[in-house]
């Protein structure tokens, strides 16, 4: 695939507003997720549910603006739109108290959302819309609904006490993919009793789910990514320094790496590549405020090469 611009990129779960001091901003990982990968040129979509509110439909509106279709938006009668208290420590990291009871804890097996999933090149899902029976059916039928082949990128992203060892393991065994940052790491060390080094750590996780690619973000201290050719059995790694950034919020940043790995593998580029470019475009976004600036045309340019 010598262009991402024919990608089909999905990202379900949740949709919230982060209630932050400065006012609301847009968030919720999938949706973070879906928009990145559309600035760096893929078709991006969000399957999804907000809330028949002023905030729902400002989201519906947002997507609009940002260029990610609204057919796989569901609308709630019943329950409002997400939305997440944020506290910034001083640091710039994001502390979040996420609001119960809302629109993406129950997402539906929609006729347009199984039509996504199932022409979806990659699909990235995470724990947290997992928290409710409902949104955790959904998102298990539509990651099994993808065609063969298609990266299914669990982003773990644990948040408060939203998640289980359950959720976890049932959706590493449903990923071929996983992303996670040196926060979550040592928990799932702790889960499945992993021992020895961080390298030692992912490669056992690998063998244990069949993982193809893990990517391990560390903040200030880039990231290292892990790939296993199941094929040949070769395996390769990435270590990425970071270069310093006057970090304005890390809102958004971790998404915006796992569209760009996302966008790398199906573009098959060489894993260092990959991972210098995730690295810069994850800087970007901390050097910006919000989940969802700008990016410069720069960052697709080097996807459409």
């Amino acid at each position: 695939m010598n262009s991402v611009m024919n990608s089909n990129v999905v990202g379900v779960g949740e949709v919230l507003w982060d209630l932050l001091l400065t006012g609301p901003q847009l968030g919720g990982a999938p949706a973070n997720f879906a928009y990145h990968a559309h600035a760096l040129g893929a078709q991006a979509e969000v399957i999804t549910r907000v809330g028949s509110d002023d905030y729902g439909r400002e989201i519906i509106r947002r997507f609009d603006e940002m260029g990610l279709p609204e057919t796989t938006i569901q609308i709630d009668e019943t329950v409002p739109t997400g939305t997440a208290k944020v506290v910034l420590s001083g640091d710039g990291l994001a502390h979040f108290t996420i609001q119960e009871n809302v629109a993406w804890d129950n997402i539906a097996v929609t006729p347009e959302a199984l039509v996504a999933a199932s022409e979806a090149h990659a699909i990235c899902f995470g724990s947290l819309a997992q928290r409710c029976e409902n949104s955790c059916r959904t998102i298990r039928h539509l990651v099994a609904a993808t065609r063969a082949g298609a990266l299914r990128v669990f982003d773990i992203n644990l948040r408060q006490q939203y998640y289980s060892r359950g959720v976890i393991e049932e959706s590493l065994t449903l990923a071929n993919v996983l992303k996670l940052n040196d926060d979550e790491l040592p928990a799932l060390a702790a889960a499945f009793s992993l021992g020895g080094s961080t390298e030692n750590q992912i490669e056992r996780l690998s063998q244990m789910f069949g993982l193809r690619v893990v990517a391990l973000t560390r903040g200030a201290n880039g990231s290292l990514l892990y790939q296993k050719d199941n094929d040949n059995n070769e395996v390769r790694w990435s270590n990425c320094q970071s270069r310093p950034v006057k970090v304005v919020d890390t809102v958004g940043a971790g998404d915006s790496f796992t569209a760009a790995l996302v966008l790398g593998l199906l573009k098959k580029m060489d894993l260092d590549e990959i991972n210098t470019i995730a690295n810069e475009v994850a800087r970007y976004v901390c050097s910006q405020p919000g989940a969802t600036p700008s990016l410069p045309a720069e960052f697709a340019r080097r996807f459409s090469i």
